[in-house]
This record gives C-alpha cells, structure tokens and sequence, in this order.
C-alpha cells in the first residue's frame, strides 16, 4: 500500500505521543521485523535486539571524552537522551563473521552449500544522522562499487529505519564538522524528534512510503507548526554542542603534502595498535578470510568451512605480501588509516571516510583524538622528519 492510499506520504510530519511509540515497535514486531534499538547492555548504551519500548534506556545518558565513556542518569524520564554508543548501523549491514561456503564430504564425494540462509528483516530505532551518513558511505563500497556484495545488498534492502534527531552532542561529536549532523535529511524510513518541553511527544517526519504506511497504522495525527518550530530548535541547539571540531578545508592535500610528518611518530608512541578505532568506526569496512575444518574420525561428517570476518588495518597481518608485512610500523599503520580516512577515501569514493560521530576516540584506550592529530599536522603543515618511511 502506497502513503497516498493511507493518508501519509514522503515529506509529511506527525506527532506521537510516549505510548505511540511503544504501538509503533508492536506494528513492527506484526510486520515481521526484528527490532534493533538502543538499550543497556554491558554499561554502556547499544544497538542490540530489543521487545519493546520498555528496553529502551528511559531517563539514561552518557559522558564521553577522549578514551571515557560512563553511563549516568537524566533529570527526566527521555527515551533518547544521549549521543551515540560503541556501536554503529555496520554490524547490522557488514557483519562481523559471515559464513562464504561450507563444503562437506560423504562417501568420497565433495558437496558444496553457499550460505543459505535470507537475512533477517531488521527494524533499526534510533539511527542518528552520523549512523545514517555511514551506511551511505558503506553504500558506495558495497553497493554502488564495481563488485556490489550480494548478502550486505541483501540486508541494506530489508532494512527499516526510524532515525532519532539528536537532541544532545556527546563530548567527542563533530559532525557539525563533518556535514553529516546532527539532523538527518534523508537515509530513514521515519525520524523522530523528542520533545520534552510541553508535554512529552515525538514529532515525526515521513521519509518513505513504508514510513507513511507504517505511521498510519500507528494512528498518529499530522504535527502542526508550534511542534515542528521545537523540533527544529532541537537540532539547532545540539549543532551549537559539539565537543569537539574538525577543520576540513583542503584536508586531502594537507595528508599528502604531510606524510613524513613528525607527528606520526609522536602517535605511534601512543598508540596501542589494538584495532579499537577501526572496530567502533562505523565506515571501516577491512575483512579477511579465514578457513575452518572439522575433520572427524568418520569421513561422511568431514567438514571445511571459508568465513569473512573483520579486520583491522592496524593488525600487523593485514598488508602482509610474499615475504613480509608492507607497513610493519605502528607509524605506518597509523598513518594508513587516518591518511585514508580523511584524504584518500575522497579520491575513491567522492566523500570522506569520517562521519565525525567521535567513536574513535571515545574508545581508544590512550585517547587519541582523531581532530588533534588533525590539528597537529595543519599547525605544522610542511614539516618533514626525513628517512621516516
């Protein structure tokens, strides 16, 4: 059914109050999606499967800076009131181990199973616009590249979105910097603003048919122009709270003209090469591909399965050619990863690799800060340390 036949249609706005949200989630449930929202697991708030609204982490928010993340308690009883957690939109899309071909041998013979299984439909709450601006950049390697692949295609199509407007920047955000946020334009099938002011309520905006659809089941009626004034507020009062910032004019040239720099030996001293940046980042997208064999005693139950699984551009494996690893620095890989982030990802895919959502230096355990080092190189734009490949 289109928006137009229920009422609703692309571009329309709504509001819903508290329970309208938890009728919004059973809607979905009846759909046939498996919900994916924020909620508290393990001290911290992530995107993990969820029943309903009474997981959502209710009157929760976090503080972040430079490698801290700690939970603490709101003033009020908001659903969504809190930045971005150690998890992005990637493990729904790119996931972590994916199963490539079993291959099992009976009786002498060999037989080979592809992985079988459709992807589940997954219903995502509370995407914020960095999320978003990820998956589009994630997008242009897995979908639009010259080799799309078949089961994040597969995933990306069945996925349902209901982004969250943010209604407050953590302590490492800049995605103001970025252009990326805090207010998602397009990428979700609903968003939701939460107001706090006036009642507590949740002024909605249509991203889709499937949006229209889905919100004229839920019953809710059309927003008028006091409801779309605050939520509007509320994404210009966040963009005004970014803790960190990013200076982003001619960055590609200043990473190239600067890759001897000596700030690259001063990180290296600092940093763990414990693949944590490239774990929380939501647009890094390094696999490598591992073999298993299950060999029992009994030929018939001989199995061997090839999995992809991620991996790290830190990781020492990672660049390995015939004889030997191409950067077997932690200077090197430093420099390959934010090099690639901030400048090369421009040549390839027309748009940076960063969203500026702040992961990376959330959770690296020494707090290296993305936009520091940044900064430290444009301070000393043009220093070279010679012999330092």
């Amino acid at each position: 059914m289109s928006g137009a036949e229920t009422g609703f249609q692309p571009g329309d706005r709504a509001v819903l109050g508290r329970p309208g949200i938890a009728a919004l989630l059973q809607c979905l449930r009846e759909e046939g999606y498996r919900l994916i929202g924020p909620t508290r697991r393990g001290g911290a708030i992530v995107y993990d499967e969820i029943q309903g609204a009474e997981e959502l982490p209710a009157g929760w928010t976090e503080q972040q800076e430079a490698g801290r993340y700690r939970l603490s308690r709101r003033a009020d009883e908001a659903l969504f009131g809190y930045a971005v957690g150690p998890r992005s939109l990637k493990h729904l899309l790119f996931v972590p181990r994916l199963r490539l071909v079993q291959l099992r041998r009976r009786g002498g013979s060999i037989s080979r199973t592809d992985e079988p299984e459709a992807p589940p439909r997954l219903a995502v709450l509370g995407a914020r616009a960095c999320d978003l601006a990820a998956v589009d950049v994630q997008d242009r390697v897995f979908v639009d590249g010259p080799h799309p692949d078949p089961d994040y295609v597969a995933r990306r199509r069945s996925l349902f979105v209901v982004a969250v407007q943010c209604g407050q920047a953590g302590g490492t955000c800049f995605c103001v910097s970025m252009r990326t946020g805090p207010r998602a334009e397009r990428g979700f099938d609903l968003a939701l603003t939460e107001l706090l002011d006036g009642g507590h309520r949740f002024f909605v905006e249509v991203g889709s048919d499937a949006g229209a659809s889905l919100l004229a089941r839920v019953g809710a009626p059309r927003a008028g122009e006091d409801d779309a004034r605050a939520a509007f507020e509320v994404s210009r009062r966040t963009a005004t709270q970014m803790g960190r910032k990013l200076e982003t004019d001619g960055i590609k040239e200043l990473f190239y003209r600067n890759l001897e720099h000596p700030r690259w030996d001063d990180v290296a001293e600092r940093c763990l090469g414990c693949t944590n940046c490239t774990l929380a980042c939501p647009t890094c997208f390094c696999s490598t591909v591992e073999d298993v064999a299950d060999l029992a005693v009994d030929e018939d139950r001989d199995v061997a399965e090839r999995f992809r699984r991620w991996d790290s551009c830190f990781s020492l494996d990672h660049s390995y050619l015939h004889g030997g690893s191409v950067r077997a620095s932690l200077r090197a890989r430093y420099r390959q990863w934010l090099t690639h982030k901030l400048a090369t990802w421009i040549d390839q895919f027309g748009t940076s690799g960063c969203v500026g959502c702040g992961r990376c230096i959330t959770w690296c355990p020494v707090g290296i800060d993305i936009t520091e080092e940044a900064a430290a190189i444009r301070a000393g734009d043009g220093a070279v340390a010679a012999g330092k490949g």
